[in-house]
């Protein structure tokens, strides 16, 4: 008597005797289908998947090899087990089939208690292997979650971190949120027009590289409130120590990483707080390299940053206009600023306009 949950058993044979023992000896422990044909079973198979396939060699029309050859191409059908059941005592034949996939031979006429073991056998391996496949699924899934929770605390301790630095410069409220954005438009734009493409993807598709802008100017912790929030321009000396800005960044993300974290976005955070003062022609600071020499995280984070200065309200100076600072970039092209990133800018300066604005609505 059969019971629900029972494992199916295909058996596939041109010999109705075959198929009769096979059946009897099969019937009180499987869900068992004798087949005459492998046609047939290809026919049966679009209807019940079995858990595994008896299958003789040497069959007219379609061997066994030939039907095995075409379940293990067959994705829905590649992971059942099948066993063949022969009457030949060549090596060859068998060495055939367990080259095309097969996972056993049995000899004919077989030993009803060897042939059970077998298949008790092939089966207990598919269900290791099920159970197995689940259980890296499940552990994947785990990881996933895990690194997505990670990278969401980590994004939280970024975000905190360039809030305080904000918080510091008075006259500067949002920049880095800002500044950030106006990465990503200027990222998509160039990826748009094919320019740096293989850096640009790397950009966009980073979990860590466009987070990491955030910390651009973290190195103004080092630097005194005096220059900070000075009201009214700075002098030349005043103006060294905030450069030192730069190197100073890259000094306290340093110290997180001798901290023992290992996080990818620390070597992004290094390379945007080093070099975003740095010139197209090699005039900036801190180290005066030009050109394909900076970065392309340095020359995008340049053009946010100018712009940002430039709309915002300065002890020094009173916001410029979009317009204004639009013309300022433009003129800068080719000394400050990358031409390629230039001539993207101009095509999404009005994205960067409406990130402004949203500021100064918040203001009022």
């Amino acid at each position: 008597m059969l019971v629900n949950g029972q494992k199916r058993i295909m058996l596939v044979d041109d010999n109705m005797a075959n198929l009769n023992m096979g059946k009897n000896i099969l019937q009180d422990y499987y869900e068992v289908y004798p087949l005459p044909s492998a046609e047939r079973l290809f026919v049966f198979l679009e209807h019940k998947l079995p858990d595994l396939i008896l299958m003789d060699v040497k069959m007219p029309n379609m061997s066994g090899f030939d039907a095995v050859r075409i379940l293990k191409n067959d994705i829905r059908f590649s992971d059942i087990p099948v066993i063949f059941l022969t009457s030949e005592d060549g090596e060859e034949d068998e060495l055939e089939g367990l080259s095309i996939g097969a996972a056993d031979y049995v000899k004919k006429p077989f030993s009803a208690p060897i042939l059970i073991k077998r298949i008790e056998n092939q089966l207990l391996m598919r269900q290791q292997k099920a159970e197995l496949k689940n259980f890296n699924d499940n552990l994947l899934k785990m990881v996933r979650e895990k690194t997505a929770q990670v990278s969401e605390f980590q994004n939280s301790i970024i975000s905190t971190v360039a809030d305080i630095i904000d918080f510091r410069d008075s006259f500067t409220g949002g920049h880095i949120n800002r500044t950030q954005q106006q990465m990503k438009i200027l990222v998509d734009q160039l990826i748009t027009d094919g320019y740096y493409l293989d850096e640009t993807l790397q950009l966009d598709s980073g979990e860590y590289m466009l987070p990491a802008t955030q910390l651009h100017d973290i190195g103004k912790i080092a630097i005194s409130d005096t220059i900070l929030n000075k009201n009214g321009k700075l002098t030349p000396e005043e103006f060294e120590i905030m450069k030192t800005h730069t190197t100073k960044g890259v000094e306290v993300i340093s110290h997180i990483e001798e901290a023992g974290e290992n996080w990818e976005f620390i070597k992004y955070a290094k390379i945007v707080a080093q070099t975003h003062h740095e010139k197209w022609d090699g005039s900036g600071y801190p180290v005066g390299i030009k050109g394909l020499e900076i970065p392309l995280l340095g020359r995008l984070m340049a053009i946010a940053d100018v712009y940002d200065a430039l709309i915002s309200q300065r002890p020094y100076k009173k916001p410029f206009s979009h317009e204004e600072a639009v013309k300022i970039i433009n003129e800068g092209n080719g000394s400050h600023f990358d031409p390629l990133l230039v001539e993207a800018f101009n095509k999404v300066e009005k994205e960067f306009e409406n990130i402004s604005v949203k500021k100064f609505a918040k203001i009022s």
